[in-house]
């Protein structure tokens, strides 16, 4: 009898943020939005199943579009009473998601910005591709 295997990838085509900051996720959209002029907006929470049989995990989430590069913008809380979206980035609050392309430039213009904001500790560009959990991070 022939096997069939199925090779699923997942698409991790998008820039992705990790933010360190003790503030709300309301107020930190809040700043975010006025000091980069974006304009996140709440929608429904980003639902992670940890197992099967158990019920999701909700994590907030934020989305922001630009028709100019049709550019998708996500802020996904990190930290639920649950547990984390990624465990082993336990010390990262928030995460930005980014999908299409992002201009080298514009990118380091957007982390310097955010680098500057006194409540967020840091602002660094992570490769999703090394973090074990990359798959909580899919929209």
């Amino acid at each position: 009898m022939n096997k069939t295997y199925l090779k699923l990838s997942l698409d991790l085509d998008f820039v992705l943020i990790a933010i360190t900051s003790s503030l709300k996720d309301y107020i930190l959209c809040h700043q975010i939005n006025k000091n980069l002029e974006f304009d996140f907006e709440k929608t429904d929470d980003h639902e992670v199943y940890h197992q099967v049989d158990e019920s999701p995990i909700s994590f907030s989430r934020y989305y922001y579009f630009v028709e100019q590069g049709e550019i998708e913008y996500y802020l996904v809380n990190n930290r639920n009473p649950e547990g984390f979206l990624i465990p082993e980035m336990n010390k990262v609050d928030f995460f930005i998601i980014i999908h299409q392309y992002i201009d080298k430039e514009d990118l380091n213009f957007m982390l310097t910005r955010l680098n500057k904001l006194p409540d967020i500790q840091v602002a660094a560009q992570i490769d999703p591709l090394k973090l074990k959990s990359r798959e909580n991070l899919v929209m």
